[in-house]
């Protein structure tokens, strides 16, 4: 695999219940802005619709704000849940988002994480995966249609007759789209059965990880057996949790603010508890170390984030995109300045932004004695050449300036008659 790593932040978002919601979505739009100043390559967005802590029911909406505020980050929605929606409909908000922000958006698909959404809506979580299969083949169907092919299926949930797109996408020959994965094979098998881009979200609980090592095996294996060219890892997001400090020690001060509350959330909307990776702990610190020590997070310096996400890169195989958790387990300010951090040594390590400046400093450095003394002369030498020019221009002024001799005449034509 070749080209540098990408990064981005995976903002679902996670608020603790208790605070204004309007108050959080706008500090989520400024980390947006902030993400943006500070190079990162992509912010997400989920979309939920229970619980009390993800706040965004509508990805488009939000992601189309941001694009106002935000310059060349690109956005994507992380996921739009599939089962919910007729799939003409996601089609053609997401022709118009696509033209609005001219192109700078990644269509995130999945069944939907929430259960108790599903049950809001009637839906069975057992069909969900079958659903968002059928939405997604509609809506590729849509998008990879030939000029005047109309488009027509049939579902228990939906129905497509005689469709099509009224208005092409931005993007040529479509956006992106990208299918999330769990923990559930389901996930890469669809990413290489319809040849989309994977987005791995399973480092977001426990039992993710092991996963990992085997995902994208499947995804070549689905596409060779739909007769699609081989998968490129460049396409595959991994989601992983980090938060830094200027010191290890610092870092988990920073996630005593959050990290406990985030992992309620986590056991109350039907996820695997974090809670019980950790076991019973006395302390809000006590529980951020325990859980710093289990290896499902990185919580401490630049150079600890550096090695988790080069052993993911190492255990995977290697993959195009890292996303960051977005979340709330350290105050806004020093959620700054844990994206500051990244930014500044993390990114670069991974880019290969680091070794030309580095390698430049060193050669000068070793240039030094030879150069420095060449350089002096050069210096002296100037000196040199501008006090000579000073003397001769001094020396010339006072010939200009002398006065004529006693007796004599300045003009031989004054004094005549």
């Amino acid at each position: 695999m070749s080209g540098p790593l990408n990064f981005g932040v995976f903002v679902t978002p996670f608020h603790p219940v208790g605070q204004s919601p309007t108050v959080a979505l706008e500090y989520d739009l400024e980390r947006v802005v902030a993400l943006d100043r500070l190079g990162y390559d992509e912010a997400w967005f989920g979309e939920h619709h229970s619980g009390g802590y993800e706040l965004i029911a509508c990805p488009e909406v939000f992601i189309a704000t941001a694009a106002e505020r935000t310059k060349h980050i690109q956005l994507g929605t992380g996921v739009v849940s599939l089962p919910y929606h007729h799939p003409l409909m996601v089609a053609d908000r997401w022709v118009l988002l696509d033209h609005l922000t001219r192109g700078r958006t990644i269509f995130g698909t999945g069944p939907g994480a929430l259960p108790s959404d599903a049950f809001m809506m009637g839906i069975d979580p057992v069909e969900q995966r079958r659903m968002m299969q059928e939405s997604l083949e509609a809506i590729l169907g849509l998008f990879r249609a030939a000029p005047g092919e109309r488009i027509s299926r049939h579902s228990d949930w939906f129905t497509l007759r005689d469709a099509q797109l009224h208005i092409r996408p931005y993007t040529w020959p479509y956006p992106e789209i990208s299918t999330a994965a769990m923990i559930s094979p389901s996930g890469p098998r669809l990413a290489g059965q319809l040849d989309t881009s994977l987005l791995s979200l399973s480092m977001s609980v426990p039992g993710g990880y092991a996963a990992l090592e085997n995902t994208w095996e499947v995804v070549v294996e689905q596409a060779k057996k739909s007769g699609h060219d081989e998968p490129d890892r460049r396409g595959w997001r991994v989601l992983g949790i980090v938060h830094l400090a200027d010191s290890r020690e610092a870092a988990v001060d920073d996630c005593t603010y959050g990290l406990q509350d985030f992992a309620d959330y986590f056991g109350a909307a039907g996820f695997v508890p974090l809670a019980e990776t950790v076991g019973d702990t006395q302390s809000p610190r006590e529980f951020v170390e325990a859980y710093a020590a289990t290896g499902n997070c990185c919580i401490g310096t630049p150079d600890d984030a550096i090695e988790y996400i080069q052993d993911l890169l190492d255990r995977s195989g290697g993959f195009g995109t890292f996303l960051m958790l977005g979340h709330d387990w350290a105050p806004p300010e020093a959620t700054y300045h844990s994206y500051e951090l990244f930014a500044r040594k993390v990114i670069p390590h991974f880019k290969g932004q680091l070794e030309a400046p580095r390698a430049s400093h060193e050669w000068a450095k070793g240039k030094r004695n030879e150069l420095l003394g060449r350089a002096g002369e050069a210096i002296f030498k100037a000196i040199g050449e501008h006090t000579d020019e000073l003397k001769l221009q001094s020396d010339a002024d006072g010939q200009v300036g002398a006065p004529p001799a006693r007796g004599g005449r300045s003009d031989p034509g004054i004094g005549k008659a």
